[in-house]
């Protein structure tokens, strides 16, 4: 009887362990028999280890209670000193309801578990069949077979064997149970044994050496006449002539055997069924004989059979009965196998079949179907047997039945690169680990994954997923289906290849035509240039060709998901001719995960990304690294501008080099830009725009922050050593100084110094003037990396003002000259570059300007209020359309900028919040006060964060900035893509319905952006 205190104790430890039901547990352990065990803590460990402690004990109790009183004693012994074993049956048990109960109907049966204890013995078809041995009739096969089923399960469920060593245990269990079924039909007919020959072969994962814990056992039986003993022959030696058996009765011998065989592992008894045995893999299905000899089975194949059925003869291996006739029937068959993808049709009519199979699948159960469902085993299965018979004719290599050893065959060819062989092995190992786990439960014939809340944390727990097993399940599940999913949808652009690729002897082709046809259905505007390209890329037989092959056909759907897929396999040409020779290009493509479908998003979506890379190819790399689209901060970038400067012998050397890296810096913001807004196959596209927006203009206002602090350094360095006569800020302005740089933004500044002591003003003036012309001048100076244009001019006075000012000039001028949109414009104004000091002592000279105390007068709102109704009347661009104008159309940038500006010269003196040169976070910080509704901010929001996006749209697309939308098709077909507004051509919807969506969008967006700043700018209701 248990203490209340100690109940207590054990009721907590079992939860802690990973009970469900504490209480019923302490009732088993309080039963007399486990008095042994149940204050052993390393017995309650072991339990806690296990899929699911409850249904462990529970099976535990009952089989102790089974056994007989000497048994038990051994059993109790066994729990307590040997771990291994007593690991793997707890482990069966938690894991298999179903083989608790054959151990409480048979409970000397845990002794199997000693017999293949070591993690070095994997049992095959002999010593299954010693264990099958003493088998004399169907129910002593059903108990001698589940006893043989344990000793698997339990190595499984300890991680002893992995998945495919496990499957390929099964199916020689299988290969065993057949032979041992058709011994047990041979005895209870001799007269049909000595009647016939008949030979049992495996299909499907039995075949395949690959089989689940249930499953059907696909078989096909052939027959045959005995063999004859020496000198029957009629007419000669070569036993062309007949026989003096009858083949017709021969067969209806093998005929009852084989459905005696059937009967006996597919019936239920009190010990269960076995297995069902499915012979409708057979020359006509079950409409066909269940038995037929060699000759005839042949005679279908050459003239009958579709393709599926031989898709299904790869799998075929020689199992049971007969020798020497299975032998035949393969070496027979095999030809015709690797002959199948030579027929018409090959690779449609197995895509059918795929598509076929999905069709016929329950809506109720698609979402849930582990085997047959998009993204599930048989994805994988298909795509490597369709590989397997299109390239296995001439590579005996790949001709494997088990799906795993083909995969990695093909990986070692170059038929599938290393990375999606290993994508697609770790996921089709997860998938087959939940298939086993689900059916050894209750080892019943099931490929759905659970809904019950029990069923999916036990079998996320038999997994080893212990956190939250069932969250992390569904996770991992969607995830591997999700890449199963994208490499099995390759498959279908590799014939486009095989147009224009140097083939191997026998190999087929498409015609010129069909590929044309096939280039114009995925939306390539020029077929026949793109068939040039493939051809330049891909022909011959160097290492080279054979990747580009094994890329093309990838390549060419990723560059018809977008809007112009011509030009991303044109620029990949050039990119591939530029590196070609570089040993680490195509390797990086084909092995380091998404760098590939990367490279075709930048590729296809625009001007200034390829641009960018075309300048310096070896870019390309950025791609394949895991970190590679993740911005550099301004640390970094600052100090390797100043190291590579602190290395060269002359100022545009080093600048020379700064621009380099600012080019590089740019194509991996435009390709992180790019990618998180297309999305790829492993990676959604980014839901929030904002977010994508705010990486942007963070990045590239670190990077000309970096960069103009190169040039500065340089610049001084080349006149004046380390020190300059006169400390000397560059204080960013506008998009530059509020972090919301777009790519075609220049640099706005205002420059600030402040003499050193003991220098003469007029000389420091000087050396300033002197230093900001350098600057300029080696950041505009032409070459192969793009400028950075510096733009001053928002200094006081404008372009009629000195170009550098001293602190106390700013002053000055501030204190006796400044206008009211010149402290507007301080709102953005935040120091970049150069002494960090007079930086912020600029900043503390201009904060009572741009956050005046006691807010803004009314007189200066009003004048803020007439400057912009003035912009809008004689800025916006003759001819403009007002509504899809980005800067300063209805709603766009001015509109929310001046509105949350207006606020901040308002109210930023008592809320801190507005202190900032942000927009956004001025926004967030105008709702949080109060001061606008948490709509009008979202709505501010949505229409600027929208605009921002489309002039960088407009960048990427055309390779030169612009405000609104562009009117060519193609271009405006990408900004869509851009924007999120459907895929390329090929997928569905035109790209004219895709554009006209986006502009009804963005007209929405803005106009009711628009009603909100007429309110809270001009007071309009």
């Amino acid at each position: 009887m248990t203490m209340p205190g100690r109940r207590s104790s054990i009721f907590t430890r079992l939860l802690r362990h990973g009970f469900t039901d504490p209480s019923g547990a302490e009732r088993l352990l309080d039963v007399p028999e486990m008095a042994t065990v149940r204050s052993d803590p390393l017995f309650l460990d072991a339990l806690g280890a296990t899929a699911d402690p409850d249904l462990a004990l529970r099976g535990l109790v009952r089989l102790i209670e089974a056994a007989n009183p000497g048994e038990r004693r051994v059993l109790l012994d066994t729990l307590l000193t040997a771990k291994p074993l007593r690991d793997r049956l707890l482990g069966v048990l938690g894991a298999s309801e179903a083989l608790g109960d054959h151990l409480a109907r048979h409970p000397h049966d845990w002794h199997v578990l000693v017999t293949y204890e070591s993690s070095d013995l994997h049992p095959g078809v002999e010593e299954f069949e010693r264990g099958l041995a003493d088998a004399t009739d169907p129910v002593s096969l059903r108990i001698a077979y589940r006893r043989c089923l344990l000793a698997i399960a339990a190595r499984d469920v300890c991680g002893t064997i992995d998945i495919a060593q496990t499957a390929a245990e099964l199916a020689d269990l299988a290969t065993a149970t057949l032979r041992a079924a058709l011994a047990i039909a041979r005895a209870a007919a001799p007269e049909d044994a000595a009647a016939c020959r008949l030979a049992v072969i495996a299909m499907g994962k039995c075949g395949g050496h690959e089989l689940n814990y249930i499953s059907d056992v696909d078989v096909i039986f052939v027959g045959g006449l005995p063999e004859a003993p020496a000198g029957t022959m009629e007419n000669g030696e070569d036993g062309s002539a007949g026989l003096n058996t009858d083949e017709g009765k021969a067969v209806q011998a093998a005929t009852r055997l084989a459905s005696h065989l059937m009967r006996i592992c597919s019936e239920t008894t009190v010990e269960g069924s076995i297995w069902p045995v499915d012979a409708n893999l057979r020359p006509e299905g079950r409409n066909g004989p269940l038995v037929r000899t060699l000759s005839s089975h042949l005679a279908y194949y050459q003239r009958w059979a579709k393709t599926w059925e031989f898709q299904a003869l790869l799998k075929a291996r020689a199992v049971a009965g007969d020798v020497p006739l299975g032998a035949e029937y393969i070496d027979a068959v095999s030809p015709l196998v690797w002959q199948a993808a030579d027929r018409e049709h090959f690779v449609p009519d197995v895509q059918k079949m795929r598509r076929r199979v999905v069709d016929n699948i329950p809506a109720a159960q698609l979402d849930r179907e582990l085997k047959l469902g998009p993204g599930g085993l048989r994805d994988v299965e298909f795509a490597v047997q369709l590989l397997q018979l299109v390239h296995g004719r001439g590579d005996t290599s790949l001709r494997s039945g088990s799906t795993l050893d083909a995969l990695g065959a093909l990986a070692a060819g170059g038929y599938v690169g290393r990375a999606d062989a290993a994508q697609l092995d770790d996921a089709y190992r997860f998938l087959r680990s939940m298939e086993h786990r689900i059916q050894l439960h209750r080892l019943r014939r099931t490929h759905l994954v659970p809904e019950d809340e029990a069923d999916l944390r036990r079998l996320g727990r038999s997994l080893g997923l212990r956190g939250d097993p069932v969250v992390e399940l569904n996770r991992a599940w969607k995830r591997h289906a999700s890449v199963v999913r994208r490499l099995h949808e390759k498959i279908f652009y590799r014939p486009l290849l095989d147009a224009v690729a140097q083939l191997a002897p026998g190999e087929t082709r498409l015609s010129t035509k069909a590929a044309r046809q096939r280039l114009e259905a995925l939306g390539y505007a020029d077929p026949a240039a793109a068939l040039r390209h493939l051809e330049a890329l891909s022909s011959g037989v160097s290492r080279k060709a054979a990747i580009q092959r094994t890329l093309l056909p990838v390549l060419l759907g990723w560059f018809a998901d977008s809007a112009d897929p011509d030009a991303g396999l044109l620029g990949f040409r050039k990119v591939s001719d530029a590196l070609g020779k570089t040993p680490w290009y195509l390797r990086l493509l084909r092995d380091e995960g998404a760098a590939a479908e990367n490279l075709a998003r930048v590729l296809s979506a625009g001007r200034l990304a390829p641009d960018l890379l075309l300048r310096a190819p070896e870019s390309v790399a950025i791609l394949g690294d895991p970190h590679g689209l993740v911005p550099h901060g301004r640390a970094h970038l600052e100090q390797e501008v100043i190291a590579a400067i602190g290395r060269a012998e002359t100022a545009d050397g080093a600048v020379a080099t700064a621009r380099g890296m600012r080019r590089r810096e740019l194509f991996r913001t435009t390709a992180a830009d790019i990618i998180g807004s297309y999305g790829t196959e492993e990676s959604p596209a980014e839901e929030d725009p904002g977010a994508l927006v705010d990486r942007v203009g963070n990045a590239l206002t670190d990077l000309n922050a970096a960069t103009l602090a190169g040039a500065l350094r340089a610049a001084v360095r080349g006149r004046w050593g380390d020190t300059l006569p006169t400390r000397f800020a560059v204080i960013g302005m506008g998009r530059f100084g509020g972090h919301e740089m777009g790519y075609g933004s220049d640099a706005d500044v205002v420059f600030v110094h402040e003499p050193r002591e003991g220098v003469d003003e007029q000389e420091a003036a000087q050396a300033a003037n002197a230093v900001v012309a350098e600057m300029r001048r080696l950041l505009e100076v032409p070459s192969s990396e793009p400028p950075l244009l510096i733009d001053a001019d928002l200094r006081p006075e404008g372009k009629s003002g000195p170009m550098v000012r001293t602190l106390a000039s700013y002053a000055a001028y501030y204190r006796r000259w400044s206008l009211v949109w010149e402290s507007q414009a301080l709102l953005r104004a935040e120091p970049m570059a150069g002494d960090a000091d007079l930086g912020r002592r600029f900043v503390e000279l201009i904060d009572p300007l741009r956050y005046p105390a006691e807010g803004l007068a009314e007189d200066a709102a009003r004048e803020i209020r007439r400057l912009k109704a003035r912009m809008e009347t004689e800025r916006l661009p003759r001819g403009a359309d007002p509504t899809l104008h980005t800067k300063l159309g209805r709603g766009g940038l001015s509109d929310v900028e001046w509105t949350i500006q207006l606020l901040q010269m308002r109210h930023a003196w008592a809320v801190p919040g507005l202190r900032t040169t942000r927009t956004r976070r001025a926004l967030a910080a105008a709702r949080e006060a109060g001061l606008m509704s948490a709509e009008d901010a979202q709505t501010l929001d949505d229409a600027w964060v929208l605009a921002t996006r489309v002039r960088n749209g407009v960048m990427l697309v055309r390779g030169r900035p612009g405000d609104t939308f562009p009117s060519d098709g193609r271009e405006l077909g990408a900004m869509g893509r851009y924007l999120g507004y459907g895929a390329g051509p090929t997928r569905g919807q035109t790209l004219e319905v895709h554009s006209g969506d986006m502009l009804d969008d963005y007209r929405r967006t803005t106009r009711r952006a628009r009603g909100v700043m007429e309110r809270l700018f001009y007071g309009a209701e």
